[in-house]
């Protein structure tokens, strides 16, 4: 979120002369300001003891090169729960198949299953390779944690992964209600719902684990 550029050097003027933050947060409430933009404004600077200026943090930044390994992350993060997700599905359609459409499905249900396990052989490797160079990259600079391609696409990830999860429930909920639910179709809800839900709670954990450091 963009600072408001008074407001900064409202806060940076305060924190100079001494005031503490509980005080400055307190006065630009009273004054109006919205609780998560004083929070911005004040996370803008360390707090470092016995240092006689405000000493600012590292801003977001967009590098090219990172911008690529992210996207390239990212974009197979997509391939594999897409392709893995398709996976179950036709275990589950071949352990539960419906006689009514088994001569049909067969044929198309081999040619998916080798199509997501060629999927998995390339994309799953490069994930992991990637993410194991942006871990190694963030040790050794932990500044690139505020890679805004990174923030963007997190987020971006969040809405995908909350929407998925939203219409899977909504799909589950029509279902019973409309006595259609079946076995079958319950562990497709679950696969989504597991895979889904575990790429929301692991992106949401490190978006909060960054704040906190931030914080801190």
């Amino acid at each position: 979120m963009a600072i408001n550029e008074e407001l900064l050097s409202f806060v940076k003027d305060a924190l100079a002369r001494g005031l503490s933050r509980a005080d400055i947060e307190n006065a630009l409430l009273q004054a109006g300001w919205k609780p998560d933009q004083v929070k911005s404004a004040l996370a803008a600077f360390a707090e470092i003891d016995e240092f006689p200026i405000p000493v600012p943090r590292p801003k977001l930044y967009l590098s090219a090169r990172e911008a690529f390994m992210y996207l390239v992350l990212f974009t197979t993060l997509y391939l594999t729960t897409f392709n893995f997700g398709r996976l179950i599905f036709q275990f589950i359609n071949l352990a539960f198949p419906d006689p009514a459409a088994y001569a049909e499905f067969a044929d198309s249900a081999r040619q998916a299953t080798r199509f997501s396990v060629a999927s998995l052989v390339i994309a799953f490797p490069i994930f992991l390779y990637i993410s194991l160079l942006i871990g190694r990259a963030i040790k050794r600079d932990p500044s690139k944690r505020a890679s805004k391609i990174r923030k963007w696409l997190t987020y971006m990830t969040l809405f995908v992964a909350a929407g998925v999860i939203i219409g899977d429930l909504t799909a589950l909920v029509y279902s019973f209600l409309g006595g259609e639910l079946s076995l079958r179709f319950g562990l497709k809800v679950m696969t989504v719902a597991v895979i889904a839900g575990g790429i929301f709670g692991y992106y949401l954990w490190d978006l909060r684990q960054e704040e906190r450091e931030t914080e801190a």
